[in-house]
C-alpha cells in the first residue's frame, strides 16, 4: 500500500526480487523489536558483558573465527544507555509510518536485509582499512528506515535536534553527505560506513524490490 501521489514505479517484471508479501500491519512489531535490542542490551551491559563480543560484529573474528552471525547480531547490541534511547525513538518515530505503508512482514524484512547488508559491508570496509573494530548498533538499519521515511512522507519535516526543521528528503540527502565524508576516515567512534551502507542498501532496496525511485520521488515535490 503505497501513496499514490508519490509511488514512481519503474517498469519491470514481476519476479522473486520484486514480489510483494501479503500486506498484514501489525502495530506490535516495532515494540517488538525495540523490546529485543532491551532486552540484549540488559544482557550484555549488565549481566553478561563479555557476550557482547560474541555478538558484536569484529573483524577478526568473522574471518578467523567463522562468526557470521555477527552479521545479524551486532544491529541488537548498544554501548550505552544514551545509544539505545536514540536508536529505539528513531525507529519508533520513522519505523510506525513506515511499516503501516508497506506492512509488518515486509518491513521486518527490509530492517533485517538493511542491517545485515550494512553489517556485511562495513566488514569489508574495516577489512579494507586495516581496522578490527567491534560495531555495535542498529543505526545502519535505521538509516535505512529513514530513507524509507522520506520516500513515502517527502512532505514530512523532521525537526533537528528537536528545533530545526528540515524536510525529510534534504536530511537523508545531508545524512548522505555526512556519513560519506566521515566513511573517509574509518577511524573514530561512529560507525560512519555503516550509516552509510545502511542508506545505499535502502535506496537499493526501493529500486529493486520496491520499484521506486527515491530521487524522482524527491524531485517531484
Amino acid at each position: 500500500m503505497f501513496s499514490a501521489g508519490y509511488a514512481i514505479v519503474l517498469g519491470m517484471k514481476d519476479s522473486i526480487l520484486n514480489r510483494r508479501m501479503r500486506y498484514v500491519f501489525n502495530p506490535s512489531l516495532i515494540p517488538a523489536i525495540i523490546a529485543v535490542d532491551i532486552a540484549v542490551f540488559c544482557l550484555t551491559y549488565f549481566l553478561f558483558p563479555r557476550l557482547m563480543y560474541r555478538l558484536a560484529m569484529i573483524p577478526s573474528a568473522v574471518l578467523y573465527g567463522h562468526a557470521y552471525w555477527q552479521f545479524a547480531t551486532y544491529m541488537f547490541c548498544h554501548g550505552g544507555i544514551w545509544h539505545l534511547l536514540m536508536n529505539m525513538l528513531a525507529l519508533y518515530m520513522f519505523g510506525m509510518p513506515v511499516a503501516r505503508q508497506i506492512g509488518s512482514n515486509e518491513f521486518l524484512l527490509f530492517y533485517l536485509l538493511t542491517g545485515i547488508a550494512a553489517g556485511i559491508m562495513s566488514f569489508f570496509s574495516y577489512w579494507a582499512a586495516g581496522i578490527n573494530a567491534v560495531l555495535i548498533g542498529a543505526s545502519g538499519a535505521i538509516y535505512g528506515v529513514m530513507l524509507l521515511f522520506s520516500v513515502f512522507y517527502p512532505r514530512s519535516v523532521v525537526y533537528v535536534f528537536g528545533v530545526i526543521p528540515v524536510r525529510a528528503p534534504l536530511l537523508i540527502v545531508i545524512y548522505f553527505l555526512i556519513e560519506f565524508m566521515g566513511s573517509m576516515s574509518m577511524r573514530g567512534g561512529i560507525a560512519h560506513a555503516t550509516h552509510l551502507w545502511g542508506l545505499i542498501f535502502a535506496a537499493l532496496y526501493c529500486i529493486v524490490r520496491l520499484r521506486i525511485k527515491p530521487w524522482r520521488v524527491w524531485s517531484a515535490l
